[in-house]
């Protein structure tokens, strides 16, 4: 019984993760369709951000939930403003743009931070299942992605900033005739994306050791959830979470970690090559 305890909140935990670090990027692909490859440096940026804050003073939930946030939106939107708002419907030339920005940004945070391992420790101690030992601070995780989830269903299906961003993604044309600066929304609507991103980022900070080059870790598994997830945004990356989160955990506790990593990705190759559209393209059709 302690065991399939410790494994229950294994999953929930690795879904958390994938939900955190993807939730960004799907609020930037999903609705934007622009591909942000500077999406991993953003997060490691958040966690950077989340470190110098403890660091100075600053109390950890704060660091996290509102500076980590707070410096990566703010430098979304000088990104927005000088690069990716010259770039929109030019997929190819976004990805090369944002590419070489990740580059800028890990020989910045480099030549800042240095190439050693920095962190933090994390604000919630461990604690014992019978004979298995529990990282306290999953659970804040698994409670952060949820709030995350329910927040982003609020916005986007309860407000009417949320109702017009969505509908200046699908017909920027009908939102520029009602009134609105479609720039505009594409500004505001990067920058809550790379919050977003700063948001994982900063939250992730006390369970890894920072290096510049921490957001290539990230990358590969935010776009296989996201891409997996199809067009929904919060049902997709839900969906696919769960099942990439459930298939790694379950390899991981069979084999290795390594197994379970691998794991993912054969399922997301497998996913992909019969579900095309994602799983929302077949199944949740109409869902948000």
């Amino acid at each position: 019984m302690d065991l399939a305890t410790v494994i229950i909140v294994e999953i929930l935990y690795s879904i958390a993760v994938l939900v955190l670090i993807s939730a960004g990027l799907a609020v930037v692909f999903g609705m934007m369709r622009v591909i942000n490859l500077a999406h991993g440096e953003f997060m490691m940026i958040g966690g950077y951000a989340t470190i110098v804050a403890v660091n100075s003073g600053i109390n950890i939930y704060v660091s996290m939930l509102l500076v980590a946030p707070l410096v990566v939106g703010l430098l979304g939107l000088l990104v927005e403003r000088l690069i990716i708002r010259h770039l929109y419907g030019r997929l190819v030339d976004t990805m090369l743009a944002t590419w070489g920005l990740s580059l800028f940004l890990v020989g910045v945070a480099t030549m800042i931070f240095g190439n050693t391992t920095t962190g933090i420790s994390p604000p919630i101690a461990g604690f014992s299942i019978g004979a298995y030992q529990v990282n306290g601070y999953n659970f804040f995780i698994i409670v952060a992605a949820l709030v995350l989830l329910a927040a982003l269903y609020a916005v986007l299906s309860g407000t009417r900033a949320g109702l017009v961003a969505r509908g200046t993604m699908q017909r920027a044309d009908m939102a520029s005739a009602l009134g609105y600066n479609p720039n505009t929304i594409y500004m505001v609507t990067f920058f809550c994306g790379s919050a977003l991103s700063g948001l994982a980022g900063g939250i992730l900070a006390p369970l890894v050791g920072l290096v510049p080059s921490t957001g290539g870790t990230y990358i590969a598994k935010a776009f296989i959830t996201v891409i997996s997830g199809g067009s929904s945004i919060i049902v997709g990356v839900l969906s696919s979470a769960t099942l990439f989160g459930l298939v790694s955990q379950v390899f991981t506790f069979a084999v290795s970690p390594v197994v379970g990593d691998v794991a993912l990705l054969v399922a997301a190759v497998i996913l992909l090559r019969l579900l095309p559209q994602g799983i929302t393209g077949r199944f949740f059709k109409g869902r948000m």
